[in-house]
């Protein structure tokens, strides 16, 4: 049985929760409108979710802009408190669950340090938001392993040790991704045999970047990581846009090759991700496909 959900846009609505502005027009009038608007435009993503039965989403990483950043002087945390408070309890009360995923520069184990301390401040921000709805670990933050930087070993031996010195409200939290290139569910999965972290299992990124072993295998490898606090395992779901570079997520989805990943895995309990240009569209499909097999958590 799972659950289906996308990521942070819904092109339905006619609003975004991820409006931000230039580092150089910053104001704390604009700061605060900012980011009333993006919580305004999330409880309406989450409204338009439940009425069609999506009962999973990625938050956006640019709800509060620059929340990480030195130049935020406002206490964002106690002034939108009851914002938070509200969505959260909407999050509860309809058993949605909820992600978050850092872009492409929070680098946990980069050799830089700088790299690394931004990293760390905005992994506290992800945290910090979904501690402020109130949601239980099973609230995850989805991150990948980072860089190779000529030694993979060493690079995965720098993020057990930084992994190791973050927040709890971080490490209760965070979780791992393979990506296309670098880090194989197994290279994932043996990070988590040292600190314990959940991994996620992406298909179009196993696709790309495997130890030969199948998509089902896969999955039983990352499964075990998971333990009842952390919610039933995540997923990501996506296909390959057609002539573009491997792994770039296509426009839409595709059923066939999509049916065939639920066919893989239909045995078994999990939250599935869509990681798809046309977002809510794709949702609307997906659900009606899990329907068909029988696999839906609603």
């Amino acid at each position: 049985m799972i659950r289906i959900g996308y990521a942070c846009m819904n092109t339905s609505i006619g609003c975004t929760s991820a409006s931000t502005f230039r580092l150089s027009s910053w104001s704390e009038k604009r700061f605060k409108e900012t980011v009333m608007q993006n919580l305004e435009c999330l409880e309406k993503i989450l409204r338009w979710n439940l009425n069609h039965s999506i009962y999973f989403f990625r938050i956006t990483s640019d709800l509060v802009p620059f929340a990480s950043h030195s130049v935020c002087s406002v206490d964002w945390q106690a002034v939108f408190s009851d914002e938070f408070a509200r969505v959260g309890e909407f999050i509860r009360e309809h058993n949605i669950r909820v992600s978050m995923h850092p872009g492409q520069y929070t680098v946990l184990n980069s050799n830089r340090n700088d790299v690394v301390e931004r990293s760390v401040l905005e992994l506290e921000y992800h945290a910090e938001v979904l501690d402020l709805m109130e949601q239980d670990r099973k609230a995850k933050i989805v991150l990948h392993v980072g860089g190779v930087y000529g030694n993979k070993e060493k690079a995965m031996d720098r993020f057990v040790r930084n992994y190791q010195q973050l927040s709890e409200p971080v490490r209760r939290r965070l979780i791992i991704e393979n990506d296309e290139r670098s880090y194989t569910v197994a290279d994932c999965v043996k990070i988590h045999d040292v600190v314990g972290i959940p991994v996620v299992l992406d298909n179009l990124h196993h696709d790309a970047n495997n130890g030969r072993e199948s998509l089902s295998s896969a999955f039983e490898m990352a499964r075990p990581t998971w333990k009842s606090c952390d919610g039933v395992p995540i997923v990501h779901y996506s296909s390959q846009a057609s002539g573009s570079r491997l792994g770039k997520h296509a426009l839409s989805i595709d059923l066939e090759d999509f049916w065939s990943v639920l066919d893989f895995l239909r045995e078994h309990e999990f939250d599935l991700m869509l990681e798809v240009k046309d977002k809510e569209n794709s949702a609307i499909k997906a659900l009606a496909a899990a329907e068909q097999m029988g696999l839906l958590n609603q």
